[in-house]
């Protein structure tokens, strides 16, 4: 379950197949953003557009009318409003899930559990994956669609390392809470710890699932609108 739960917040912010459905459009463009511009660079062509609508296609300045400059603008609005959404959305549940799986740890093992070490080492580590796809540079935002498949394998690696350690962990760590609480049979009662420990996450998984698949769905709509939007920009270009 804590797999599953890490593996979708990639998933999400990969803007990709999110949850248990597929988004119908993929990403084929890095997106550059910057104060001044935004490029949209990729399978597609090299698209330029500037705050006031001014468009750079392909290495040459367009000509608008009034209506394509005013496409121009909502489209690159579009993309800065998005882009940064995305990325706060899934950081802000990366971070959400690690405080509640963290609560579940101290309670059911205690503070002192080495399972907390190891989640927030891979909260990092999900963190530096997620950069590698909308990276943070000085200047702006970069997305990079390339990233993506890449991102998804080694975030899967990482998240299987961590898991099992942290079933190690807790085999480890049950033992000896089971031994030192006494008892007839320490068995049954690694058992029975690791049953809680399993149900309080199942538990935990269940009240987040439902809002890890509306964001992954809101990030679907989000990038079928803004490819709706450049496609019918680069038809009036051309």
């Amino acid at each position: 379950m804590i797999r599953k739960a890490l593996m979708a917040v990639l998933l999400v912010t990969a803007a990709h197949a999110q949850a248990e459905y597929k988004c119908g459009v993929q990403p084929k463009d890095d997106v550059v953003i910057k104060p001044q511009t935004v490029q949209v660079v990729g399978e597609n062509g090299d698209l330029t557009i500037a705050p006031d609508g001014a468009v750079n296609y392909n290495g040459k300045a367009q000509q608008l009318s009034a209506a394509q400059r005013e496409q121009a603008q909502d489209y690159q609005k579009g993309l800065r409003e998005a882009l940064p959404w995305i990325d706060d959305g899934a950081r802000t549940r990366v971070e959400r899930g690690r405080v509640a799986l963290d609560k579940i740890i101290t309670e059911q093992v205690g503070e002192s559990s080495n399972m907390r070490k190891r989640l927030t080492e891979l909260d990092s580590q999900l963190k530096a994956q997620m950069n590698r796809i909308i990276e943070h540079r000085q200047d702006g935002l970069t997305f990079h669609y390339k990233a993506i498949d890449q991102v998804r394998a080694d975030g899967q690696k990482l998240v299987n390392q961590t898991m099992g350690g942290i079933l190690q962990d807790s085999i480890n760590e049950m033992g000896a809470k089971a031994t030192s609480s006494g008892g007839s049979n320490p068995l049954q009662g690694i058992l029975g710890n690791l049953g809680g420990l399993q149900s309080a996450i199942q538990s935990e998984w269940k009240n987040q699932e439902k809002d890890f698949q509306k964001f992954g769905k809101d990030v679907c709509s989000r990038v079928t609108t803004l490819e709706e939007q450049r496609q019918t920009l680069v038809k009036g270009l051309k």
